[in-house]
């Protein structure tokens, strides 16, 4: 599996986070995270993935389910363990070369294909429900949920900083590249 993809998508995602610490005061829309909570639950669906990569290299029964990764408590207590936003950046660093290892020429395409029995929940509403592809975990983490946080992030760059109104905020969550299904 090319990999390419996915690093260049966590090289636009931490050079949006670096723009974004540098930027002084950022204020969320009401109802959005700020910075540190984008990256906390980027370091926890990172995570997520990377245990699911690795138990399915392993043979492992594995499963994925991104609940934690907006529970509140978790996200917050990922921010403390980083200690800071250049913490969670580095964290992120890290998961993306892990990733990109594990998810790279390591797994065959047998292991690539193995169905992953999937949770994936967005703003408390079911996006998907059923078996995926373990590639399609990979590949919606580099077309889908990283550009995404990546906007959400450079959303938060106070409008003086940037000479104009920002990015506009959406909802970003993985997507099942093969079935097309927001999450």
């Amino acid at each position: 599996m090319d990999t390419i993809p996915l690093r260049d998508a966590y090289r636009s995602l931490l050079d949006a986070a670096a723009t974004v610490a540098g930027s002084g005061d950022t204020i969320p829309s009401t109802g959005e995270w700020n910075a540190d909570q984008i990256l906390a639950h980027v370091a926890i669906v990172n995570a997520t993935t990377i245990a699911t990569v690795a138990a399915a290299s392993a043979g492992a029964p594995t499963t994925y389910d991104n609940r934690t990764a907006h529970d509140t408590w978790t996200i917050e207590r990922v921010i403390g363990l980083a200690g800071d936003n250049a913490g969670l950046r580095e964290r992120i660093r890290l998961q993306a070369d892990a990733l990109c290892a594990l998810g790279g020429p390591m797994l065959s395409e047998t292991e690539l294909d193995t169905l992953v029995p999937t949770l994936l929940l967005s703003h408390d509403k079911v996006q998907v429900n059923q078996p995926l592809p373990l590639r399609d975990l990979i590949t919606g983490l580099a077309e889908v949920e990283l550009p995404g946080h990546t906007r959400q992030l450079l959303s938060l760059v106070p409008p003086s900083a940037t000479g104009n109104r920002g990015v506009p905020v959406a909802t970003f969550h993985q997507v099942a590249p093969s079935s097309g299904t927001n999450t």
